[in-house]
Formats: structure tokens, C-alpha cells, sequence
């Protein structure tokens, strides 16, 4: 599985979160920062928008920003879902990412 294949199924995962936490819970700040995201992650697959190097590092610091974010979000709530599920998935994503070449 090459590193584009890893982060398009991250954004799905990433935009259907963001919509299931809208939708449950009503929460539009989800729904507004799933789309966000996944809109610059999108960024970093098109080819020809920025260099390889950079799209790379830009997906990592998205993603790591979202670490944070939801690592934050599990320690305030103490509840795995959906916070903490997304925190595991957006770590396996960066490992994947790194080790697909």
C-alpha cells in the first residue's frame, strides 16, 4: 500500500468522523474541523500543487496536529470514542504512511 493510498482512506475515515460526530451529537465544530483537514490533506495527494518533500511533511504536521487535538480531547472526556479511536487511527496512518514506500 503506497503512502497516497494510506492517507485517502485516513481523509474518508476523517470526513465520515467528523459527519457521525454532527450527526450524534451535534457537534458542528466536528464537522467543520474534519473538513478542514481533510481538505488540506487532500492538498498534499494532488500531484503538482506542491513538491513531493513538502506535501509529505504538510500531511505529517497535519497529522500530528490532529494527534494533539484528539489526544486533548480523550484526556478531557476520558471516553475511547470517538476520540480516542480517531487518535489510534491517525497513528497508524502516520506509521503506515512512513513505512509504504
Amino acid at each position: 500500500m503506497n503512502q497516497n493510498t494510506v492517507l485517502w482512506i485516513y481523509i474518508v475515515l476523517l470526513l465520515v468522523g467528523g459527519m457521525i460526530g454532527f450527526l450524534k451529537a451535534g457537534s458542528k465544530i466536528s464537522l467543520i474541523t474534519s473538513s478542514v483537514a481533510a481538505a488540506l490533506l487532500i492538498l498534499t495527494v494532488m500531484p503538482g500543487v506542491f513538491t513531493f518533500t513538502f506535501r509529505r511533511n504538510l500531511a505529517d504536521i497535519i497529522m500530528a496536529a490532529l494527534l494533539i487535538v484528539f489526544a486533548i480531547r480523550l484526556t478531557k472526556t476520558r471516553k475511547f470514542m470517538p476520540s480516542g479511536m480517531m487518535l489510534v487511527l491517525t497513528l497508524a496512518a502516520l506509521a503506515l504512511r512512513h513505512l509504504a514506500v
